[in-house]
């Protein structure tokens, strides 16, 4: 059961490689977490997360775990849920795709959106029943500013984020008065292995600063989580502007 701080005693990652994951479970370790269970496609790369998170004193599990595979969802998150109650789920799994090429190719294209969208939507909605069947738990789903407003530079990433986005948003309040909190994370550039060899851009952050955003979202269970802050005026701002100024815009 989680703490009257909201601290999780017991964690789901869904993308268990995730960067911000990762970091975000180092931190939950430090102040309460005992229990890990990292899905994704199984690598050395979740083996070796697996294995520094337990060296912070955790039981850590791995899952095999597939966002395209939908069909799979239940009964791979189901024997989780199985083996007992989990305070946390956190859907931290996605692809930023290659712009140029998804234009050109449909087929990546469509493996960004099933990633993003589709794949969070089946193992959200798995994830979301089964907490409500344990009457309590928070889902944290890690969306991106880049899903505010579709930017020439990354909208089929963009627009899949923002299909996500909604989704959350929606379930949140699906799910209001059951026990079962949903907090919608909106990082901005997040400079990670994934944003490698991107320009950077203002305002950037980075895993560790997520994830105490995360900590902190929980402690005050809040709906949506903005990372830096400010971002929230700013993309305020952007959502509203008119489209002929937006396209001028160096973003």
């Amino acid at each position: 059961m989680k703490d009257a701080f909201g601290i999780p005693q017991s964690l789901l990652v869904l993308g268990g490689t995730s960067e911000i994951a990762l970091a975000t479970v180092r931190r939950l370790i430090a102040r309460r977490t005992r229990t890990v269970w990292l899905a994704g496609r199984p690598s050395p790369s979740l083996e070796k997360a697996a294995e520094g998170l337990r060296s912070l004193g955790a039981d850590v599990r791995t899952v095999a775990f597939d966002a395209l595979d939908p069909e799979s969802h239940e009964t791979v998150l189901g024997k989780v849920f199985a083996e007992g109650d989990v305070d946390m789920v956190l859907l931290a799994f996605g692809i930023l795709g290659d712009q140029a090429r998804d234009e050109r190719e449909p087929a990546s294209a469509v493996r960004v959106a099933q990633t993003n969208y589709t794949g969070a939507v089946s193992a959200g909605l798995v994830s979301a029943r089964a907490l409500q069947s344990q009457g309590h738990g928070s889902l944290v789903v890690l969306s991106s500013v880049a899903g505010e407003r579709a930017r020439r530079s990354n909208f089929i990433y963009g627009s899949s984020k923002a299909g996500l986005d909604a989704f959350a948003q929606g379930l949140g309040d699906a799910l209001y008065g059951t026990g079962v909190h949903v907090m919608v994370v909106r990082p901005g550039f997040v400079r990670s292995k994934m944003t490698a060899g991107l320009d950077e851009v203002p305002m950037s952050t980075t895993p560790e600063e997520v994830a105490t955003a995360i900590e902190l979202g929980l402690r005050r269970r809040s709906e949506t989580v903005w990372v830096p802050g400010v971002l929230r005026l700013v993309m305020s701002a952007l959502r509203h502007a008119p489209r002929a100024l937006f396209r001028r815009l160096p973003i």
